[in-house]
């Protein structure tokens, strides 16, 4: 499994507890690498599909090169889940994502499959319909961005992605978004 360099990826297994998973995203804030989440209602399967939601933020675009390694390592399909917004932000991150796939696998000369597919939410709601929707995308990875800073929503009622982590079936992996603290796998 993809899961064995602990170099590259910081694995994390514990149970569905709101509790729990808050410690570990606390724990994860300043971390350099992409972290993922194995909680005990998860099933772990071969990575063949990784569902990646983007939204407005500039930051979604980060992804484009862990999805692109993890692709071309396992020759997993990407489904790009394009929030449904009023404005182009969430659309023009896409498109700088698969221009990215389209010049990695132009360089590389192996074929990285992907498709985009327009979400039902905004960008507001995308990570919690990316964890709902497992039957839909049928996907093994959900790979999404972590909140760069908590508000007062997320301080009284947890940050976006603890309640993905606790909604998805499969595993999730996070992407810290400050450019400092991010090392690229490409």
């Amino acid at each position: 499994m993809i899961w064995d360099n602990n170099d590259d990826i910081r694995l994390i297994e514990c149970d569905n507890n709101r509790r729990t998973i808050q410690r570990h995203l606390n724990e994860c804030r300043e971390e350099r690498r992409p972290y993922v989440f194995i909680t005990s209602t998860m099933t772990v399967k071969p990575l063949r599909r990784l569902l990646v939601p983007v939204s407005m933020l500039e930051e979604e675009t980060y992804k484009a090169e862990i999805c692109t390694y993890l692709a071309r390592k396992t020759g997993a399909h990407i489904i790009l889940l394009q929030a449904n917004d009023y404005g182009s932000h969430a659309r023009q991150n896409v498109n700088r994502i698969v221009t990215h796939i389209n010049a990695v696998s132009e360089k590389t000369g192996e074929k990285i499959t992907y498709e985009v597919v327009v979400a039902k939410k905004d960008s507001f709601k995308l990570m919690r319909e990316a964890a709902e929707r497992q039957r839909d995308f049928r996907h093994d990875l959900l790979v999404l961005t972590a909140s760069r800073d908590y508000g007062l929503d997320d301080i009284l009622f947890g940050p976006q992605e603890l309640h993905a982590i606790r909604h998805a079936l499969v595993p999730v992996m996070l992407i810290n978004p400050r450019e400092d603290l991010f090392t690229l796998c490409d």
